[in-house]
């Protein structure tokens, strides 16, 4: 952050076409959020003027700029990254709408790796007509990790006090069984243990696994990845220091108390842990990137082109991910100052 308090927050701005402009727009109407952070949102002012006309939202003024480096530290500020006209067509998926998402995406996260920015915040993309030679992946959590050469990143969703992690993320189910390994689910469990203790500030975080079939398999009558795979990494992961648990049926599990026992809920793919936790946290979910040198969050929700344009979108899960990235930042740098000062002090005493 250099001699500024505030955190510098790079936000991307999504598909043009859905709602990820009107809930940043939302959000930033509301002038306490300038009070500890700095919002940039890479664009254009014109795309940005279209959006803030169409929700009636004329009378927030922000500051235009060119370049990370000239920012005005007590406003909104728009960095210009297009100079060609964005046309907007809600609703619609089109190439160019997924050109301007890439470029956003792009320069935003390219300011933030040389020090610019301190978090990122992404609106939701088209994962369909983002596609290019330069964006070939599932979604945001693969081309970050690949950007920062990170092996194992983790799709964390959080709202309040509960922390949902995917061992297998934008992954076809036909391939979910065969992708799973005691290694990968041990590498997750140990990102998962990290990120709970580093960002949200746990400490000894107690993790529940979630079986992958029916019933836990039925005693091997529908599957014995819990037996075969998930039970022995769960144990080894205990052995090395970490508390996990499980595994538990994945049908009962959200729907009892036990969930309220733990820090964390480790799914084995994507819609066993989304389709839950969406139903639990409504319109407030934030989707979190652990395993990355970089904050990322993004809102739990996608493009919803049915309601774009409209004015209907609702900003709190965009909201949360704005402020949830700032607490990750700050929670990290303070984690980080005990590690050091932990290691100072065994370093005198020894």
């Amino acid at each position: 952050m250099g001699k500024h308090k505030k955190l510098r927050v790079a936000i991307s701005s999504g598909d043009i076409n859905g709602i990820g402009l009107e809930v940043v727009l939302k959000t930033l109407s509301d002038a306490r959020v300038y009070e500890h952070c700095v919002p940039v949102i890479y664009a254009s002012s014109s795309t940005v003027n279209f959006h803030m006309k169409t929700l009636s939202l004329e009378g927030l003024h922000y500051h235009q700029c060119n370049d990370a480096e000239h920012i005005d530290f007590n406003k909104i500020n728009v960095l210009d990254i297009w100079k060609e006209k964005a046309f907007v067509e809600f609703g619609k998926v089109t190439t160019e709408a997924g050109g301007f998402a890439f470029a956003s995406l792009k320069a935003a996260v390219e300011d933030l790796a040389s020090n610019k920015m301190d978090v990122l915040v992404t609106a939701p993309i088209n994962k369909a007509n983002i596609q290019s030679d330069e964006f070939n992946f599932p979604g945001h959590t693969e081309y970050l990790a690949s950007y920062a050469n990170e092996e194992n990143p983790l799709m964390i969703l959080a709202h309040d006090n509960l922390r949902v992690a995917l061992v297998s993320g934008h992954l076809a189910l036909k391939d979910v069984a065969s992708s799973l390994s005691k290694s990968k689910i041990i590498t997750k469990l140990e990102v998962f243990a990290r990120s709970l203790s580093q960002d949200f500030g746990i400490s000894r975080p107690r993790i529940a696994v979630l079986g992958l079939n029916p019933h836990n398999g039925d005693n091997g009558l529908m599957g014995d990845e819990e037996t075969s795979i998930i039970r022995p990494a769960i144990e080894e992961a205990n052995r090395n220091g970490i508390l996990a648990f499980g595994p538990f049926p994945a049908d009962g599990f959200f729907g009892s108390n036990a969930r309220s026992k733990f820090d964390g809920v480790l799914a084995m793919y994507h819609d066993q842990g989304l389709a839950p936790f969406k139903a639990l946290s409504f319109d407030g979910g934030v989707n979190f990137t652990a395993g990355l040198p970089i904050v990322r969050t993004s809102p739990d929700h996608g493009t919803a082109y049915d309601i774009a344009g409209k004015g209907e979108a609702d900003p709190t899960s965009f909201r949360n991910a704005l402020f949830m990235a700032c607490d990750i930042y700050k929670q990290r740098k303070e984690h980080r100052e005990l590690v050091a000062n932990a290691l100072e002090f065994t370093n005198e005493k020894g």
